[in-house]
């Protein structure tokens, strides 16, 4: 018996590894992709809000007080327009069309006011009006600037006491809080979306495509049990889904700095420990048992590789919707029973990982209900072999 599978597991890998090209296209390609894409998007997404280091913001300015000449300087980073009320139609006209990035219009006598408004008073406070392009990105920026240095400037006038004012580090996350929150809710997400692309690409040219192409007529007729057949068959494309599927991780995970441009500096995959790994490494490896066995026993009914992708899609929509359970609630369930359920047990384990907070109870039931999974839907895909009504349809 164990000679058989290692036969069929031999037999896939040299169809598989034997192909230089589909090992690239299947193994390697997803990973440098999503490398490539991700580390491109990072960066082009930071210039689309980040303006250089040397250019002069153009802003123009109505009613200029004495306090503020000195303050809207920029320390040079600023070329100030003094315009009057004439011109401000104008002006706005040029911020519309990209010519100019703002317009501050202070109220006459701006400083004689601003001194003798009493809060208590229950009046208006004298107003300061900014015109801007949010389409562009050096006019929002300077918008940004201005309101930062004018509540600073407020803050100033009658400053009864300050907060968060000294030198220490007053957040007390660390790097590793921040690591464990952005990734237990992106990556396993994006990771049940690499397996099920990985394993998508070889189970139904496996089994339907054999089945198209008559060649698995073969190895109906020799003398080897069918539960053998499917478990060699889901062996192997369990191997080799794993390695595509991790191939996606590694490119995702060395493409998060840039994709996350300056908070990305402090998502760092070292701060997880070996065990954290090989915890992670189990739950990965039994989901792909349990999705390569799902995949297969439905290719099995189809009739080509087209009809298989067909019938598989309702699988994809299962994956996805409970992908993304991560993203939502406060961390991994604590109930065992929520571990039953495949694919939603694998989503909360990597949860649990990546948040720091691993239940071993709950990777243990995981990783044995999947296997167990695995063998009935192994035991389903035998019994299809054994139908020639099906396989030689």
């Amino acid at each position: 018996m164990k000679n058989n599978i290692l036969t069929i597991i031999k037999k896939e890998f040299v169809r598989f590894f034997g192909d230089k090209r589909l090992v690239f296209t299947t193994i390697l390609l997803p990973g440098i992709m999503i490398y490539a894409l991700y580390t491109f998007m990072g960066k082009g997404l930071m210039t689309q809000f980040e303006t250089s280091d040397d250019y002069v913001y153009q802003i123009a300015v109505e009613n200029m007080p004495e306090s503020m000449k000195d303050v809207l300087a920029l320390d040079g980073k600023a070329e100030i327009d003094d315009i009057t009320a004439d011109e401000e139609s104008d002006t706005k006209q040029k911020i519309e069309e990209q010519n100019k990035d703002l317009l501050i219009v202070f109220p006459e006598a701006f400083d004689e006011k601003v001194a003798a408004y009493d809060a208590a008073s229950g009046e208006v406070a004298p107003q300061i009006a900014m015109y801007y392009n949010s389409t562009r990105t050096e006019s929002y920026t300077s918008y940004q600037m201005m309101t930062e240095l004018f509540d600073s400037y407020e803050s100033t006038l009658a400053n009864k006491f300050d907060i968060n004012s000294g030198d220490a580090d007053y957040d007390m996350a660390s790097d590793k809080d921040e690591t464990g929150k952005f990734f237990s809710m992106m990556l396993p997400m994006l990771m049940m979306m690499f397996l099920y692309s990985g394993c998508v690409a070889i189970a139904p040219e496996s089994i339907a495509g054999e089945k198209e192409r008559g060649t698995i007529a073969t190895l109906l007729v020799t003398p080897i049990k069918r539960s053998q057949l499917a478990v060699g068959k889901i062996v192997s494309l369990s191997v080799i889904g794993l390695l595509s599927g991790l191939s996606s991780f590694v490119g995702t995970i060395l493409s998060l700095p840039s994709l996350m441009g300056g908070t990305g500096d402090t998502m760092n995959a070292g701060v997880y420990q070996v065990s954290d790994y090989v915890l992670l490494l189990l739950v990965i490896l039994s989901t792909v048992l349990v999705m390569v066995a799902a995949m297969s026993l439905l290719s099995a009914f189809s009739k080509s590789v087209k009809e298989a992708g067909t019938s598989i899609m309702p699988l994809m929509v299962v994956i996805m919707v409970v992908s993304i359970t991560s993203m939502f609630g406060n961390g991994a369930p604590s109930e065992p029973y929520w571990y039953l359920i495949p694919f939603y047990n694998s989503v909360q384990c990597m949860n649990g990982v990546f948040s720091f907070a691993v239940v071993p109870l709950h990777i243990i039931i995981t990783v044995i209900s999947n296997v167990v999974y695995t063998i009935l839907l192994a035991g389903g895909l035998a019994k299809v072999f054994d139908s020639e009504k099906i396989m030689y349809l």
